[in-house]
């Protein structure tokens, strides 16, 4: 119904920025809200941050606050995370969500997402 493809990923060192893309197709319209979030090797997906299609209303980890941003450019179907200031610790695997068919009741929890990207991989080297 959805399909979502991230990139932008890569090996960086500590400070830098980077911007992940994730390219949405198919049933488009269905969507509510766009998120991000990622998973570090044997660690527990963790939310970044959300975006609320209708209002534009953004959700974000107390951890990426200031550093990070989530934006959209529905002309492209594409929803971006720009990442500033990159910590070692926000190395993991970003994966790009979808919910789509009702609106979530809460950003932050995965469950409430039904479509996922594959993920892009982001290392921060101290």
């Amino acid at each position: 119904q959805v399909q979502l493809v991230e990139s932008g990923g890569g090996l960086v060192q500590a400070g830098a920025s980077l911007r992940l893309s994730c390219a949405a197709s198919g049933l488009t319209s269905s969507i509510y809200a766009m998120a991000w979030f990622r998973q570090a090797s044997g660690k527990e997906r963790d939310f970044v941050a959300a975006l609320a299609l209708s209002d534009a209303d953004t959700t974000y980890a107390q951890s990426v606050k200031g550093r990070f941003t989530i934006s959209r450019d529905s002309g492209k179907n594409t929803v971006y995370l720009n990442m500033n200031g990159l910590k070692p610790e926000d190395t993991a695997t970003y994966f790009c969500a979808a919910a789509a068919g009702a609106s979530p009741r809460f950003f932050y929890l995965s469950y409430e997402y039904n479509f996922w990207g594959q993920g892009t991989q982001v290392t921060v080297s101290s």
